[in-house]
């Protein structure tokens, strides 16, 4: 793809309404998108600084499937209260999911620069896809928890549980932050 090519198509996508969920960037990723879209050899397409789920757990996708989402830190109360709050769905899973960002690549001698980056900065599952004449770079943490909470409308673990699991979702998340941290200052 030539370069004027390349620009045209981010200056396309950079143009246009976010259509994520929230309507726009995480808070924690923002220094890293906006230095990545700054330089002439990148865009974003999609990113996300990691997030807790509450979700109806069924094997195709689609977008009312999700309860609830926190971009940020939890607590006890937030997920015992919105456990009960939506208690009646039959079957709900609980996700702690890492971050992810898609980048548009200029040439594969940039993807694999900024791919060391991202693995030096912990970010060991990334890697570079090809589709067609884009080079897409997946910048993708590692550090998940995921697992059934409700089935046939009965909360599945007790409140001790509850309070583990909230405390290990948010060193995740603190975790996933400092990881973005550090790349956004090796960018």
């Amino acid at each position: 793809m030539s370069f004027d090519s390349f620009l045209r198509r981010k200056n396309s996508i950079l143009s246009k309404k976010d259509k994520s969920s929230i309507g726009k960037w995480d808070k924690k990723i923002i220094e890293l998108c906006n230095k990545i879209n700054k330089s002439e050899n990148y865009y974003t397409t999609s990113s996300c600084a990691g997030r807790i789920v509450l979700m109806i757990s069924q094997n195709k996708k689609s977008h009312n499937l999700f309860l609830k989402i926190s971009h940020e830190l939890i607590s006890f109360n937030w997920l015992k209260n919105n456990l009960n709050e939506i208690i009646k769905n039959k079957f709900v899973k609980f996700k702690c999911e890492p971050p992810i960002i898609h980048i548009i690549c200029r040439n594969l001698e940039s993807a694999s620069l900024l791919l060391e980056k991202a693995k030096s900065s912990g970010m060991k599952h990334s890697g570079i896809h090809y589709f067609g004449k884009s080079i897409i770079l997946e910048i993708h943490g590692d550090d998940k928890l995921e697992f059934p909470i409700i089935n046939k409308n009965k909360i599945l673990v007790d409140d001790n549980f509850l309070k583990l699991v909230a405390k290990e979702s948010n060193e995740k998340l603190k975790k996933s932050w400092k990881m973005i941290e550090n790349l956004s200052e090796k960018f």
